[in-house]
């Protein structure tokens, strides 16, 4: 089966430089980089345990990251200098809310978030909304759910750029 949906994509410009927004995005997300979520899940010795491993990686914007790539590193490679990260990032306890509703949603999340700076020097902080990348799955639970992980981003996005969508 394929299916279209509608998918709404969120572009915040700044002229902030692309080291502050990277900075302050940084700094309000955790980072889960290290040990990696699979991990604690292996360690936790039960759900609460699970919770406080979780909270102890989660930045001030309730999220955390689980990977980050450095795009702009590979393409410096073959010879076109860019600045742009690509981050994975989320909440396990917030993607639990919304996979109790439907499982299809963990296609979903974690959320990606990418900040590039552009050619003539303004930085971009970008993102596709999740509640419409869930569209597709019909559920209105999961969607109400959805809307809270969607204003916790547009927030960090605001945050990270000091600009408004």
């Amino acid at each position: 089966m394929i299916e279209q949906i509608t998918v709404d994509h969120v572009t915040i410009s700044t002229k902030r430089s692309f080291d502050e927004v990277v900075n302050a995005f940084e700094s309000l997300v955790g980072s889960a980089e290290i040990d990696g979520l699979s991990s604690m899940a292996e360690r936790a010795t039960d759900k609460a345990d699970f919770e406080k491993r979780v909270t102890a990686t989660l930045g001030s914007s309730g999220l955390t990251r689980f990977i980050t790539f450095d795009h702009g590193q590979w393409a410096a490679l073959e010879g076109h200098p860019h600045k742009m990260r690509m981050y994975v990032i989320g909440n396990p306890l917030i993607a639990i809310t919304m996979i109790r509703h439907d499982i299809g949603a963990g296609l979903d999340v974690p959320v990606r978030v990418a900040i590039y700076e552009t050619t003539n020097g303004e930085t971009r902080f970008m993102y596709n909304k999740p509640s419409t990348l869930m569209s597709g799955l019909k559920n209105a639970a999961l969607h109400e759910a959805a809307l809270k992980l969607d204003a916790k981003l547009l927030a960090l996005a605001e945050s990270s750029t000091g600009a408004r969508a």
